[in-house]
């Protein structure tokens, strides 16, 4: 049975450490959490776990980023794992990028910073049945 993988990405630590913490204590180890602090880190995680046979379930990115935005990132994932759910986190992203994720790469829902955890939990587990 392949391992299982989530993966999120946003360029500021100290994001990825409060996902990091939401994730673990609510899902448990079930899953594997891979954590990016830029699309480009990401793609290589994803190429490194793809190699490996683990299946990314979710990729939860944010929208504003350095080498380039969240919009365009998962647009370019859906286009070679179009199976992945998407999930953009942001406190940034205008109404025409969300669209634009929307319909060209089956976004499965954004979430606006700050978050609760319980819409972050609600949203994985809900993006979690699409993979069952």
């Amino acid at each position: 049975m392949p391992k299982k993988a989530i993966l999120c990405v946003d360029d500021e630590e100290i994001i990825l450490n409060s996902l990091r913490d939401q994730l673990q204590t609510r899902l448990g180890d079930r899953y594997i959490y891979e954590f990016a602090e830029s699309a480009g880190e990401a793609m290589e995680v994803i190429e490194d776990l793809a190699s490996e046979g683990t299946d990314i379930l979710i990729i939860v990115s944010d929208w504003l980023m350095p080498d380039m935005k969240g919009d365009e990132f998962l647009i370019r994932i859906h286009r070679k794992f179009p199976g992945i759910v998407k999930v953009m986190l942001t406190g940034h992203a205008d109404e025409s990028a969300i669209r634009r994720v929307q319909e060209q790469a089956d976004l499965h829902r954004c979430i606006f910073k700050p978050w609760t955890e319980e819409e972050l939990i609600g949203t994985i587990i809900s993006g979690l049945k699409k993979n069952e």
